[in-house]
């Protein structure tokens, strides 16, 4: 079976890769969503959410990095975390870039949007990622007492230790 998917759109904010994966807290990344001119129709209704959800392909993870299956959740070391602290866990456990099919799955606020573009507020996808699709966050979404595993909170207590940052949504 071959899956062909074509862009939507594109990711453009004004940010170097670096300045975006080095930022934890990605409220203040800012951008757009370039919507291509055959799909702009696609845009009808959704202004009014406060919120969209963003599926786009990570183009820039290399070939071989597709093969990896453990990684460590590395964006914890931003935080004050050593690499040495973070367990390693399956990749599927993690949002690491890293994976069989490097494809992200983001929630951004939704400011405004001006004919193709939609400006948002916390990106965490690089300048010219391709946008696969764009869906409405909407209460149907919404989940409420969700568990996360003991390895995560032990180390969400640990930056808090640190810190003083609550990294617990």
């Amino acid at each position: 079976m071959e899956i062909v998917l074509k862009p939507i759109g594109y990711v453009r904010t004004s940010l170097r890769d670096e300045e975006i994966r080095s930022v934890f807290d990605r409220s203040s990344v800012r951008g757009y969503i370039e919507v291509l001119p055959e799909y702009s129709q696609g845009l009808r209704g959704l202004e009014g959410f406060s919120h969209v959800i963003i599926i786009a392909y990570l183009h820039k993870v290399p070939y071989e990095a597709r093969s990896t299956l453990l990684v460590k959740p590395r964006r914890l070391v931003t935080l004050g975390l050593k690499p040495e602290e973070l367990p390693e866990v399956g990749v599927f456990a993690t949002d690491s870039p890293h994976r069989p099919n490097p494809i992200a799955l983001t929630i951004v606020e939704l400011e405004k949007i001006e004919e193709d573009r939609l400006y948002v507020r916390g990106l965490d996808l690089y300048d010219g990622t391709p946008v696969l699709d764009i869906k409405p966050y909407d209460k149907g979404r919404s989940i409420v007492g969700f568990r996360i595993p003991e390895w995560l909170r032990r180390l969400e207590e640990k930056v808090r230790e640190k810190t003083g940052l609550d990294i617990t949504p």
